[in-house]
């Protein structure tokens, strides 16, 4: 005889903030505050990335399938919980001190145009959209969107544009080949062709109410997100110290290298170390070579003042997010990321 599902409706209540809100029976408490436009942290919404992790203090909740990178079973021993695969069983308490009533921007779906498709690398595509005049999508820099496809499934890619600088939406796209949606941008894509897409997602923006300096990290295309915070501290005059550590395994991966270097000459409290890992003599790179996750701990041996917003791999956020904390004293409430997950994760970021 099989236990009867527990009946809900629940309630959630985030700590300190003093937010609550319903879940319905078999919801996941992540897509629940979305719904109900609380903002909550998340990433990949996949149980891949680990970005949704927080504490649980009471209550009980059943995960659905996750990696153990993201929550392991000696975290959810300690109380942790992944918002995006817990489903509650009774009402539960969560300490979350990320979740703000600003974040979340309601989430829409809506057809986009593509109005330019740039070439920029060997492998990588600015693809830029227009949106429909009359419904505008509001979204913090550092969000993503997710195109629909026709067979329903779906791909998420960073706007790289401040939504001062829409009313269109910027996306970097790398070619992964055998890719369902990167094949077709890479081969059949034309002007003017219609897509679908959902947004925005995401808890990787600027926090605002920090003067702390700040270490940008970016690895290849992870500099999508960081160039749209990049445009927001320009358009709002920042005067907090940033650094930008753009990392590629060959100079021509820096894709937007000429962009960083106009931005330097604007915004003086914006310094720019690019890393390259795997240069060949005939790039002729004279440059910091290595791991650019490396060079950070190389430079701020002590990063207990600063904040960190790091996007790329899985594996660079990842160590990154270990090193700073463990070895360079970084708080970690200050580290803020968006880990691309790989294509068997839905994405082709």
């Amino acid at each position: 005889m099989t236990a009867a599902t527990p009946a809900g409706p629940f309630q959630i209540t985030v700590l300190p903030s003093g937010r609550s809100f319903g879940v319905e029976p078999g919801e996941a408490i992540l897509a629940a505050a979305i719904r109900q436009g609380i903002g909550l942290p998340y990433g990949c919404k996949d149980g891949a990335c680990g970005s949704c992790k927080c504490r649980k203090l009471e209550g009980n909740v059943v995960h659905g399938m996750h990696q153990s990178k993201a929550l392991s079973a000696e975290e959810e021993a300690k109380g942790l919980v992944l918002t995006c695969r817990a489903v509650p069983q009774t009402d539960v308490v969560l300490e979350s001190r990320q979740v703000t009533d600003e974040s979340a921007f309601p989430v829409k779906k809506m057809p986009s145009r593509v109005t330019t498709l740039e070439k920029v690398s060997h492998d990588v595509v600015v693809l830029k959209l227009q949106l429909p005049a009359n419904d505008t999508l509001r979204y913090h820099a550092g969000q993503y969107v997710e195109f629909i496809l026709r067979d329903g499934a779906r791909r998420s890619y960073s706007m790289a544009n401040a939504p001062h600088n829409g009313p269109g939406v910027e996306l970097h796209i790398r070619h992964m080949p055998g890719g369902k949606f990167t094949d077709h941008v890479f081969t059949a894509m034309k002007e003017k062709e219609i897509l679908r897409v959902e947004g925005p997602f995401g808890s990787f923006y600027l926090r605002e109410d920090s003067e702390k300096p700040m270490v940008l990290l970016a690895s290849g295309t992870g500099f999508a997100p960081i160039k749209a915070l990049i445009e927001h501290l320009q358009f709002k005059g920042s005067q907090r110290p940033a650094v930008l550590y753009w990392g590629g395994r060959r100079p021509a991966d820096l894709y937007m290298d000429a962009w960083v270097q106009d931005r330097l000459a604007d915004m003086p409290h914006l310094k720019y170390v690019p890393v390259i890992s795997n240069a060949l003599p005939e790039d002729n790179w004279t440059g910091r070579t290595g791991f650019v996750h490396r060079a950070v701990v190389e430079d701020f041996p002590d990063l207990s003042g600063h904040q960190v917003y790091a996007c790329g791999a899985p594996i660079v956020v990842d160590s990154a997010r270990m090193d700073y904390i463990q070895h360079c004293q970084l708080p970690a409430e200050e580290f803020f990321a968006d880990s691309f997950t790989t294509e068997a994760d839905k994405a082709e970021r």
